[in-house]
């Protein structure tokens, strides 16, 4: 089975792009993140035309998720729990039936975090402590289980193309790895750390020529409880689709397993 995490960064503007890559690639079930729409506003049939099946989780021009799936989904869950004032879109999971059992497949797309001396700090800190609390509850449950999406989050120097330049940002300082180590400590594994330790990254920045010079870095990920990431046999960073007409600046990022 093919699992792939994609920020789309507007669905409207790039569903050509998604559509020819899904067309290309064939992958059974993606996330979307950034989908920057409301669900009524999601392109549907065009992607169920590719023989998906599709769940969002929108949001007016901000924030929104979405799964697409080859298999029918036997449950659907939006929105993290934790914080019923939360109005924000950020989290969508499905379930799905495979042979030998099920299968959890949950995309988030995490709080950036900036401008640190804002509340967006302090949400984005909130929100990973309220992930690690329902990472807890997910992993009890002993099942194959794919967290997977835009963490916002460089785990450590080699996915930077220039770390120092990115300390002290919400995406890399000491509070946003603090958290990210607890959900690492819970038995959660980087699916692609533990393919390789070369140097890869998953975005690059639409600004100062970022792609060109390959300044990029690897915040889009795929987190294995220990039952999904035994069943892990490779991963992909599609970076050639950067490089397509009117790319995001993500790229997908494609686990393939034997479920």
């Amino acid at each position: 089975m093919r699992v792939a995490t994609w920020n789309i960064n507007g669905i409207k503007a790039r569903l050509e792009l998604l559509l020819r890559w899904l067309e290309e690639e064939k992958p059974d079930i993606v996330g979307l993140q950034e989908i920057k729409t409301v669900d009524e506003g999601f392109p549907i049939a065009e992607i169920e035309a590719l023989g998906y099946n599709v769940v969002t989780h929108g949001q007016k021009s901000w924030n929104g998720v979405a799964l697409l799936s080859k298999l029918p989904f036997d449950e659907v869950h939006r929105g993290l729990p934790g914080d019923d004032a939360d109005e924000q879109s950020r989290l969508i999971e499905g379930v799905f039936s495979v042979e030998g059992g099920i299968v959890r497949i949950c995309n988030i797309y995490l709080p950036n975090g900036n401008p640190v001396d804002t509340e967006k700090f302090p949400y984005k800190l909130r929100w990973m402590d309220r992930l690690n609390t329902f990472v807890e509850d997910r992993l009890a449950l002993e099942e194959p289980f794919v967290l997977m999406g835009d963490f916002n989050l460089i785990p450590a120097p080699i996915d930077a193309h220039d770390p120092d330049a990115w300390w002290g940002d919400a995406l890399y300082r000491p509070e946003s790895l603090e958290k990210f180590r607890i959900l690492r400590n819970l038995g959660m594994t980087d699916a692609l750390r533990s393919i390789t330790a070369e140097q890869t990254f998953t975005f690059w920045d639409f600004q100062a020529g970022a792609w060109r010079r390959n300044a990029g870095i690897r915040i889009d990920h795929l987190m294995l409880s220990p039952q999904a990431a035994d069943r892990l046999d490779d991963v992909t960073v599609h970076k050639d689709v950067r490089g397509w007409d009117k790319p995001s600046d993500h790229v997908p990022v494609e686990g393939v397993f034997s479920f």
